[in-house]
């Protein structure tokens, strides 16, 4: 799952910075997005449009950062936004299987 969030989350940052800049090194968990990729506010404020997109409200980047002092969010590397992107739509998984099971029951 990981290694999907990752292609899908480099797909979007190849949209928003370009790929003449990306194919000159590749994106990896440990690439940070203020030192290697040097993105941004505006950039990032793109990105959190395309995850919403693509993942929904649950992925909220911008409240991922609020959580974040500014050391921690200039430090901050792909790998611990594709975490959260996993933990947050692993959980939205459950919670769907859980309402699916339950539907059943509940009609019957």
């Amino acid at each position: 799952m990981a290694t999907d969030i990752l292609a899908e989350i480099t797909g979007m940052l190849v949209e928003i910075v370009g790929d003449e800049y990306l194919l000159a090194e590749e994106v990896t968990m440990k690439t940070t997005f203020n030192e290697d990729l040097a993105l941004e506010s505006v950039e990032f404020v793109a990105l959190a449009e395309l995850l919403h997109h693509r993942y929904g409200a649950d992925v909220d980047l911008m409240g991922f950062l609020a959580e974040k002092d500014m050391d921690a969010i200039l430090a901050m590397s792909v790998g611990e936004l594709v975490t959260h992107i996993g933990r947050i739509t692993r959980s939205s998984l459950a919670r769907a299987h859980v309402s699916a099971g339950d539907s059943p029951a509940s009609a019957g």
